[in-house]
């Protein structure tokens, strides 16, 4: 109620400003307690606990600053980054846009972060503090070696993070998405996965999770799906922005970059269902893309989602969404006669 009477003049200042101004007030949040645990909530995906199936994206945290605070506005988990060897200022401003009208987003934001030290210092500092945090890694824009770029964050992170999840699907840093081509992601696995193992012993190796784009042919669906199985990884994360534009009422629709928020849902969708059927339940798949109420979260978990991620939904319903969306997941558990959330995993 609060953030909806404050929402109108907040609307009112750059996006990019208005999200640093969140950082900032979630960095003063102080230590508040963690919204007490459900356990019909809980879901074990890849070795690891999750306490609820709600957890903040990537993109909203790039730099490792928050994630406490956002576990303790009951995320299930946080997924700090992307976050790239050196440090790197992004695209041109502006690159963040509201498109009010649509409950959307539209980002080019480019991979701007303050590079693998200024994040690895702080996750160093959490060391001891309970909570699941994944590590989204990516490449520099000018890197003449992006696989060497990934393996060195595989590296540095691993010892650091709950899961490592290799982004190869952000649409604002140039041919970074071919990296997606079948070729090209056997080769990119195998060095991120060959880092990680150089990194840990074997007891502590965090799982690998992929994050791809909607913007996929089935063939390319069924080749992922099949590389993933076969390097043995965690999760895939399905999915990205998307660089399609369907019918948009926002005057700011033609800005150039990757679409985010409720018009995304149907084809994040249709994703999920998509690589359930290319991976025949043999590997957890994290729904992201278009999710903001309990029902969208539950639709997804119907389809074969086993964990779901948002961002874009917060900036329309504010930083009680978590809450109200793990509250809504036990009331739909509950209805459609489900004792926990793995049960109902697939069950469309």
């Amino acid at each position: 109620m609060i953030y909806r009477l404050l929402r109108p003049a907040l609307f009112r200042i750059d996006a990019e400003k208005a999200h640093g101004l969140a950082l900032n007030l979630l960095k003063l949040a102080g230590d508040a307690a963690r919204p007490p645990a459900s356990t019909g909530l809980s879901v074990d995906v890849a070795g690891i606990h999750f306490r609820n199936p709600v957890g903040m994206a990537a993109g909203f945290d790039k730099d490792a600053e928050v994630p406490d605070a956002l576990l303790r506005l009951g995320f299930g988990f946080a997924e700090v980054g992307s976050i790239t060897p050196l440090p790197q200022a992004g695209n041109l401003r502006p690159r963040l846009f509201r498109l009010v009208d649509d409950r959307a987003v539209i980002n080019r934001m480019g991979f701007n972060n303050q590079g693998a030290q200024s994040a690895l210092r702080r996750l160093q500092a959490r060391a001891d503090l309970p909570g699941v945090v994944g590590v989204n890694i990516g490449a520099n824009k000018d890197s003449p070696d992006r696989v060497a770029d990934y393996a060195t964050m595989a590296r540095l992170m691993a010892p650091h993070a709950t899961y490592l999840a290799v982004n190869i699907s952000s649409p604002n840093t140039p041919g970074l998405r071919a990296l997606q081509d079948e070729g090209a992601l056997t080769g990119l696995l195998e060095a991120v996965i060959a880092a990680r193992d150089e990194a840990c012993a074997a007891a502590a190796r965090p799982p690998v999770f992929l994050k791809v784009a909607p913007d996929l042919e089935p063939a390319d669906i069924d080749a992922i799906a099949r590389i993933a199985i076969e390097r043995q990884l965690g999760a895939l994360i399905v999915s990205n922005t998307t660089i399609t534009r369907p019918p948009l009422a926002s005057a700011l629709r033609d800005e150039t970059g990757g679409l985010s928020g409720a018009p995304l849902r149907d084809l994040a969708q249709q994703r999920l269902r998509d690589f359930r059927k290319a991976t025949g339940g043999a590997l957890p798949l994290i729904g992201v893309g278009g999710i903001a109420t309990a029902a969208d979260a539950w639709a997804r978990i119907r389809a074969g989602a086993s964990l779901i991620q948002l961002y874009s939904a917060m900036v329309y319903e504010g930083p009680g969404i978590a809450r109200t969306i793990t509250r809504g997941l036990e009331d739909l558990m509950r209805r459609d006669g489900f004792s926990s959330i793995a049960e109902a995993v697939g069950s469309e």
